[in-house]
């Protein structure tokens, strides 16, 4: 029980487990009441990078426990074009070409999510903005990166190629299997994007460890 009073008692330590509570619980609701598909997983993660990099651009230096991580190809208008390309990519074809063969339902919360009129999506979106803007206020040492293929990118990256080959040559060469109705075709796209996301947050060195050795 020493871990949960832990989160509880000093949530800035351990913002990536609420980071992962908030979208769970949000995620559930949405489904529960039918208002979650593929785009707005992938669209939310989307946005929660989007966020990221633009509020670590504002407010970076104004954070003296930052950690600024230079790369060669450290661009931050580089990291919006790219993000750009990405988001026409997850419209076009995970907000429409994915939902063509699924039922109407799916075509207009695709269409709620990307309006904006998804109020499980933007509670979660704006939950995601106004934590970062206070880690930062806060002084908190976050890993900041503007490299155009940093671990998130990459994860996305990945996750459309993938998502859209097995898209494309998988569910909708198997009909029979991958029906509108059971949903399996939508869960198959999503598992790499999910699995990616688990392994890099593994790999990768969490801004939390960085913040418990200096409070140590």
């Amino acid at each position: 029980m020493k871990p949960f009073h832990s989160i509880i008692e000093r949530p800035l330590l351990y913002y990536r487990q609420w980071d992962f509570f908030i979208f769970t619980v949000l995620t559930l609701l949405s489904v529960v009441n039918g208002q979650s598909t593929v785009f707005y997983l992938l669209y939310f993660f989307w946005w929660n990078e989007f966020v990221r990099l633009v509020v670590d651009r504002l407010c970076y230096k104004r954070n003296k426990n930052a950690v600024y991580e230079i790369t060669r190809n450290n661009s931050f208008f580089e990291s919006l074009f790219l993000m750009g390309v990405y988001w026409v990519f997850l419209v076009v074809i995970f907000g429409f070409i994915a939902a063509v063969d699924s039922p109407d339902a799916v075509i207009i919360t695709n269409m709620e999510v990307l309006m904006f009129h998804n109020w499980f999506f933007n509670i979660n979106l704006i939950f995601v903005l106004l934590e970062r803007w206070y880690l930062h206020q806060t002084q908190q040492p976050l890993h900041v990166y503007f490299d155009a293929f940093n671990p998130n990118t990459i994860v996305l990256h990945v996750s459309i190629i993938v998502g859209g080959a097995l898209m494309f040559f998988v569910v909708r060469n198997y009909p029979e299997i991958f029906t509108p109705e059971n949903r399996w075709g939508s869960a198959l796209i999503i598992l790499p994007f999910l699995l990616l996301r688990m392994l890099m947050q593994k790999l990768t060195t969490s801004d939390n460890i960085i913040q418990k050795q200096n409070n140590s």
